[in-house]
């Protein structure tokens, strides 16, 4: 199995049925890779949940590699206002982010947990959308908070502090359960609190004043063509951008590095040999 998701890449031959795309369209291959359209889920228009659902670089070859083949019902064609580098976050961290964001409703002061790839990108929709963003990371972690001052967040600080106004909705990034609780202090009743890893860290034993109040807690799971297609029309229309540091294919491990010591902000790409 060769790993690696948010794929770009230019079309260079097709299958005989394929009619989306041309020879020579740059295209997008997100995490979703294929889904049966026969369960309960596919057909209420959930397919993120679809139990036989494969992903990309999990159950399906990946982009840690020159070549890939893709099914063409789940690829999306990349705006030429973006590189190839810049569009690949756009493909789970984008796309993941603006997912989780329509689960909030219009809540308009947003809190966000965590402020790497996924953060950077879903904050830039938010303020567009006229919300206040409210940063939180890891107290030390003062260039994560800088970075999202000048994306425009109204505040950031360490993850446990309250922020200066209640919040009304909460965005869960980093894969650390004990964020689930300070989150939800941090909230207004009624707000929203939604967990967007596919992993997390066990979520500690809480009061249950915290969800009192009509708190709600949820996940969200992958993704649907239907997000991919109005999150790939959106982002460069707004327009988001990404801010994407580029490693070379072969220090893959060198990138995982620098992502788990916190060593860049935004997302890490990388860039197979080309020829």
């Amino acid at each position: 199995m060769i790993p690696g998701h948010e794929i770009v890449g230019k079309v260079i031959a097709k299958g005989a049925n394929v009619n989306k795309f041309a020879i020579g369209d740059r295209v997008g291959v997100p995490w979703l890779g294929w889904t049966c359209g026969d369960c309960y889920y596919c057909q209420t228009d959930r397919e993120n949940l679809c139990d036989k659902a494969c992903f990309t670089g999990y159950q399906i070859d990946g982009g840690y590699a020159e070549l890939t083949v893709a099914d063409q019902r789940y690829c999306f064609l990349i705006d030429d206002f973006y590189s190839d580098i810049n569009a690949a976050p756009l493909l789970c961290a984008g796309l993941i982010g603006y997912r989780a964001l329509k689960l909030v409703d219009d809540g308009q002061q947003l809190g966000i947990y965590g402020f790497g790839a996924a953060a950077h990108i879903v904050t830039q929709v938010a303020i567009q959308q006229g919300r206040e963003v409210y940063a939180f990371t890891q107290a030390h972690d003062t260039a994560a908070q800088n970075f999202a001052r000048q994306l425009g967040a109204v505040w950031a600080g360490a993850s446990n502090l309250l922020p200066p106004k209640p919040l009304d909705a909460a965005l869960i990034f980093a894969p650390v359960g004990a964020l689930v609780p300070m989150a939800l202090q941090a909230t207004a009743k009624g707000a929203t609190v939604v967990c967007a890893g596919i992993h997390m860290s066990d979520i500690p034993s809480m009061r249950y004043s915290l969800l009192w109040g009509e708190r709600v807690l949820r996940s969200v799971a992958n993704l649907t063509r239907a997000d991919g297609l109005a999150f790939m029309s959106l982002a460069p229309s707004i327009p988001v951008k990404t801010h994407s540091i580029p490693y070379p294919l072969s220090q893959a491990n060198e990138a995982l590095a620098d992502l788990r010591a916190g060593r860049f902000s935004g997302a890490a790409v990388l860039v197979p040999p080309m020829g």
